[in-house]
């Protein structure tokens, strides 16, 4: 399996690099959300280990770099990057050999740790989740981990922003579960204070139907005051993909 595809034309990043970490056949991640495009989480972890080496990522990073033409490098793919162990070190060689920003996205699950906090503020850009406003709805929503805890997620999110130098983004990944609670959410979200939010729903195939365009701007209303960008209100650049495009088919079967 490709550990780097791409380029993946993103509404978030433009035209982004991507290199999965985990790389494995099922999906590994702490969370098994409603809405993954990937389907059911094949191993629900918090454990961090390494699942592809140093020198697998430069390789392939090597091998990418004179083929295809990328804004940014980005960390994402199988599952959730900071269940990685090495993802310190693979940042530092993603930017070494690129030359371009390196982005991470991340859950946020992981953030209550400070060796994940620390892996992560070697990125310039980070882009976080927080798809729930207590811990109900997380259980209903994202699913996770039984070692995961709502109020930990909230408090590793906030430690790591005022910590983080690079941009910080926050992703809401909003689905009828979840629509009602959206003044909550927005709520969380102006303490975290970060420099952009996200508001996204599952356009790629998924077990749950995303919100229209209509609901979405109705969403929008509650976190006013905010560096607000909808997925239905961007832009996306042109891009040829170049390289693993079995596994972008996987991954990216429909707009990021």
């Amino acid at each position: 399996m490709a550990i780097v595809y791409g380029p993946v034309s993103s509404w978030r990043l433009g035209r982004s690099l991507g290199v999965d970490p985990i790389c494995q056949k099922g999906k590994i991640c702490s969370f098994d959300c409603i809405y993954c495009s990937l389907g059911p989480t094949t191993e629900k972890s918090v454990e961090r280990r390494v699942f592809v080496t140093e020198d697998q990522v430069a390789r392939a990073l090597k091998r990418a770099v004179n083929k295809v033409r990328a804004d940014v490098v980005t960390f994402s793919g199988t599952g959730e990057p900071t269940l990685a162990r090495n993802l310190g070190q693979l940042i530092d060689i993603a930017r070494e050999i690129s030359g371009l920003p390196v982005a991470v996205l991340t859950n946020s699950s992981l953030k209550i740790r400070r060796e994940v906090r620390e892996d992560l503020a070697k990125a310039d850009i980070v882009k976080g989740k927080l798809d729930v406003s207590d811990e109900q709805l997380l259980q209903a929503v994202n699913r996770p981990h039984s070692g995961i805890y709502f109020h930990e997620i909230v408090e590793g999110l906030k430690k790591f922003r005022a910590e983080f130098r690079g941009r910080f983004q926050l992703e809401v990944m909003l689905v009828p579960e979840n629509m009602k609670f959206s003044r909550e959410i927005a709520k969380i979200a102006k303490e975290i204070n970060p420099d952009e939010v996200q508001l996204n729903t599952p356009l790629r195939p998924s077990r749950v139907r995303p919100l229209t365009l209509q609901e979405l701007t109705r969403v929008q209303d509650d976190f006013v005051g905010m560096n607000v960008r909808s997925v239905y209100l961007a832009t996306k650049p042109r891009v040829e993909v170049k390289i693993g495009r079995g596994k972008l088919r996987w991954l990216k079967r429909a707009k990021e």
